[in-house]
């Protein structure tokens, strides 16, 4: 029998995780209809009753009692559900196992431009005569609001009433009807221009310049013109600053159309002949395309063994079948390349998704992914949600990448979720890479995946011949440059020949540390533990953590000595070097400094392709997936650092940077090679990169990770503690240890976990906030997640735990 009256359960926007559940709420008569799960409504929210945005989850006809003191739904944002099943799956998805709030997860798969703000309008009846009898708060607010000069003023006013007297004297407004409000929700569509700065006068006989300011002119000077968004970034400063530049006629703003998208041929291009090894990679996987049966291989090829072409094949086998296609990248800087290649094959079917995109591109993208317009999606990591149509096949090019790791809420993992979309569409995953993760190649060893492999170069081309300096001797030898001679002479004879070179360096400005001649401590970022580091181009020192930027002091701020030591050396500071060792090379620096704006990488990947520079340096940027014909040399400068991280992945991770970038020479024809510079020539991770011996360094690290316990023979769950009171983020570390130590207590069974810590992280301040970490190994079952869910909702009524901020993340990051 219906009663006729319906109950919603919504999620709503902005609640934090310790009240984060599904709410009750009346869905009135003239607001149902069916289908209205993944829609979005407008619903009050707490004591004070203010507007927010929720997402139904379910309808349910209800008893007239159960709707007694209920709150209603305002409004129904949305004409059809924004989310459909697969997505709603994927949001639960995300909450059980990444530890995240319903919104958190809705923000993840929704692009910005289709979620909606609330925006509360009130109106206010101006007549001095209404207030006769009201009391003596709602007369003082009425005062208020007969002063205000604007509607946005007005507005304000009235979102600030925040107390209960406040309230209650707006409500009693509200009741006389002197008081009235509206409630609008607007998706975040911005237009299509893009705001660009230039100077404009003359910043030189300007007075009064501020530190933050003479930044952005410095910026301005050296570039040109910059986007607002991309100013605000490099210098780390706010869009306050330029506006107030703008006002005094220094600077000006301006807009222009972003760039036009690429024209796509309609004609597909044949496809090129496979190898015998492509051809035995392509015949394993294609069949399961055919079939609605979830499946999961990995693919370790070597560089330069021509996995793209592999990749190619079974995208038109894919298409062919009606299904659609992911093809996923760790980098940015990779997206345009790929796109180029697979439009040429595709065409008008090829969509990019990545977070360099505008909000009206990538609500572009989105819609023609789910209206089926675009069935080959390329992207980063945040493509993997892109809600295709008959998912057939996800590719994870270069799956080996920390990149595919979120590390903000949700803190997902690319290979998980895109493992949770195979299993609904029953389609194929395949994860590749010359150096995968060790948690996937350890899967492969016992099964789980299948493995493929390819063990040769396209055309049996040969693997660059790596030589190895040691760098201790060249310091014995009286060489103290960051050159070694076999690089330096290496550099020189690829010059004359035509041929062009690559070099990496993994750090970041010119000095990478100012250190104290009399105390011997460094300038530390005001902010954070970290060492600032000094960049040549505003003579600045920058914090490659918060962004902050401050000037070169003249003095220690540890001791007062005037004997400050500039010492390191970084990507802007080997650029100098090169320039003056061979004054004659055409030279481009890749790195996070030069290519702020989202189309850098393309033109500058793009002009040293078409031979515009012979040498690129850069940072760990340069080393992934890029394929430069006419590159026969491949320097690594210095990779020491790398091995100690502070994370158990820090061997992985130098392997796999090495194998890389080693692997970007010889891929045109010409023989390739590779110099090693190290002063720990005998470690077994530089040997066995420097010999690309990936199953070697697999058995290495296997044997350590089982006997120190660490993934894949475990989980590891890192709680992390952050806030602005050292005293506080300690205690309330102790308190959730407590807390785990409580819940553990009064559960019935017993949980496989060995808990390490509270003790900070290695940069123990970040951002003014200190950071402390609890290191659980674990073992990621349902029974542990409900387990967290619950010491995680319990700590949230913890007075001490309350004042900071806590999260919980699966198999990331436990060091830095």
């Amino acid at each position: 029998m219906g009663y006729g009256r319906y109950i919603a359960a919504v999620a709503v926007h902005a609640a934090g995780y310790p009240l984060d559940r599904p709410y009750s709420y009346l869905l009135p008569q003239e607001l149902y209809r069916t289908r209205l799960e993944g829609c979005r409504v407008i619903v009050p929210f707490g004591r004070g009753n203010r507007k927010r945005v929720g997402l139904i989850v379910s309808v349910s006809e209800a008893e007239p009692d159960a709707c007694k003191g209920l709150k209603t739904i305002l409004t129904v944002a949305d004409p059809a559900p924004i989310l459909d099943e697969e997505q709603m799956l994927l949001i639960s998805w995300l909450r059980e196992n990444t530890f995240c709030t319903y919104y958190d997860a809705i923000r993840t798969l929704l692009p910005s431009a289709l979620q909606l703000r609330v925006q509360e309008h009130y109106e206010l009846r101006r007549d001095p005569a209404l207030v006769s009898d009201l009391s003596e708060d709602a007369v003082t607010l009425y005062g208020l609001l007969m002063r205000a000069r604007s509607q946005k003023e007005l507005d304000s006013i009235l979102d600030a009433q925040n107390t209960p007297e406040k309230r209650r004297a707006a409500a009693e407004l509200t009741e006389k009807g002197i008081l009235s409000s509206g409630t609008d929700a607007q998706a975040r569509v911005k237009g299509k221009k893009i705001r660009m700065v230039r100077l404009c006068g003359d910043a030189e006989g300007s007075h009064s310049i501020t530190v933050k300011q003479q930044q952005v002119l410095t910026a301005l000077r050296e570039f040109g013109k910059l986007s607002e968004k991309e100013l605000c970034y490099i210098c780390g400063v706010t869009a306050a600053v330029i506006a107030n530049l703008v006002k005094r006629g220094i600077a000006e703003r301006y807009e222009v159309d972003p760039p036009e998208e690429s024209a796509m041929p309609d004609a597909a291009e044949p496809l090129h002949q496979l190898s015998e090894e492509q051809q035995h990679v392509y015949d394993a996987v294609a069949p399961f395309l055919e079939n609605d049966t979830p499946k999961c291989f990995l693919l370790r090829g070597v560089t330069g063994s021509g996995k793209t072409s592999v990749f190619e094949a079974l995208i038109a086998r894919t298409l062919e079948l009606g299904k659609s296609v992911l093809m996923l990248l760790p980098e940015i800087g990779l997206t345009p390349q790929t796109m180029r290649r697979f439009q040429s094959r595709f065409g008008k079917r090829v969509a990019v998704v990545h977070s360099g995109l505008s909000l009206t591109e990538r609500r572009r993208s989105y819609e023609r992914a789910k209206s089926g317009d675009a069935d080959v999606i390329i992207g980063t990591r945040s493509a993997v949600f892109t809600p295709v149509r008959n998912l057939g096949l996800i590719i994870m090019d270069e799956e080996g990448e920390r990149s595919y790791k979120s590390d903000a809420a949700p803190r997902y993992d690319t290979i998980q979720v895109a493992k949770q979309r195979c299993k609904y569409h029953g389609a194929v995953l395949l994860p590749a890479s010359a150096t995968p993760t060790l948690e996937s190649y350890y899967y492969a060893q016992k099964g789980i995946y299948e493995l493929l492999e390819m063990k040769q170069r396209y055309g049996n081309a040969p693997l660059p011949a790596v030589e190895t300096v040691d760098m201790t001797l060249e310091r014995q030898e009286g060489n103290d440059s960051e050159f070694s001679r076999s690089l330096h002479d290496a550099i020189a004879e690829n010059l004359e020949r035509g041929e062009q070179s690559i070099l990496l360096l993994n750090r970041r400005g010119y000095h990478t540390i100012i250190s104290c001649a009399s105390c011997n401590q460094p300038v530390y970022c005001e902010h954070c533990s970290v060492p600032m580091t000094f960049h040549k181009p505003d003579g600045n020192l920058h914090c490659h953590y918060c962004g902050a930027i401050s000037r070169m002091p003249e003095r220690c701020p540890t001791c007062g000595s005037e004997h400050l030591r500039r010492m390191g050396f970084g990507t802007q500071r080997l650029e100098d070097e090169l320039s003056i060792r061979f004054p004659k090379a055409r030279i481009l620096r890749m790195d996070a400094d030069t290519t702020g704006s989202r189309h850098a990488y393309e033109e500058g990947f793009e002009a040293f392709r078409r031979g515009e520079y012979d040498i690129m340096l850069g940072t760990q940027m340069i080393g992934k997936g890029l394929d430069f014909p006419n590159v026969t040399l491949v320097g690594v400068l210095s990779v020491d650092k790398a091995l100690f991280s502070g994370d158990f992945r820090s061997y992985e991770r130098t392997f796999g940077l090495i194998t890389q970038v080693v692997g970007r020479g010889g891929r045109g024809g010409k023989p390739g090679r590779a110099i090693l510079q190290t002063f720990l020539p005998d470690h077994y991770v530089l040997r066995l990169a420097a010999r690309q011996d990936f199953e070697r360094f697999a058995l290495e690290e296997f044997a350590i990770r089982k006997t120190l316990l660490f993934p894949p023979f475990c989980d590891i769950c890192v709680i992390g503690i952050s806030g602005e009171s050292l005293p506080e983020v300690q205690t309330a570390a102790q308190k959730f240890v407590d807390c785990m130590k409580e819940e553990l207590a009064v559960r019935q069974q017993k949980l496989p976990l060995r808990v390490l810590g509270p003790v900070p992280f290695t940069y123990h301040k970040i951002g003014g906030k200190y950071r402390y970490r609890i290191i659980i190994k674990c073992k990621n079952t349902a029974d542990f997640r409900q387990f967290l869910r619950d010491v995680l909702q319990n700590a949230g009524s913890v007075r001490e735990i309350a004042r900071v901020h806590v999260y919980a993340d699966m198999n990331g990051t436990i060091g830095v």
